[in-house]
């Protein structure tokens, strides 16, 4: 009994971490007439439902420090991948090249980033 209480168990785990990471897989960046940046993200990931999906997208400064972030607020089960963007995103000075990351309700971050230079 115990033995198959475990296999049940197991074959849970098995399809949370078959949908695997959140991969940010392209990304668009303007400049506003006011300084401010808006970012369009294309993120793929094999939501499962609310238990596993892509919930936000991040971007971040050289340093590590997040300068935005896009929460994603519902699962894109039949929409993959899927694109959404950020705008107002305000960069400090000096910083030509930002880190766009994904992240997903079980894995935290983790797949694959993006790096982008930012337009004049």
């Amino acid at each position: 009994m115990k033995r198959g209480v475990m296999v049940i168990l197991m074959m849970g785990c098995v399809g949370l971490a078959h949908a695997g990471e959140a991969d940010v897989v392209k990304a668009e960046v303007n400049r506003d007439v006011d300084g401010s940046y808006r970012f369009s993200v294309t993120v793929r990931h094999d939501d499962k439902g609310w238990n596993h999906y892509a919930d936000r997208w991040e971007i971040l400064a050289p340093d590590g420090s997040v300068l935005g972030t896009r929460i994603l607020h519902h699962p894109h089960v039949d929409e993959q991948p899927f694109t959404r963007s950020l705008s107002g995103v305000r960069v400090p000075e000096g910083v030509r090249e930002v880190t766009i990351r994904a992240h997903d309700s079980v894995h935290d971050v983790g797949g694959k980033t993006l790096s982008l230079a930012l337009p004049d």
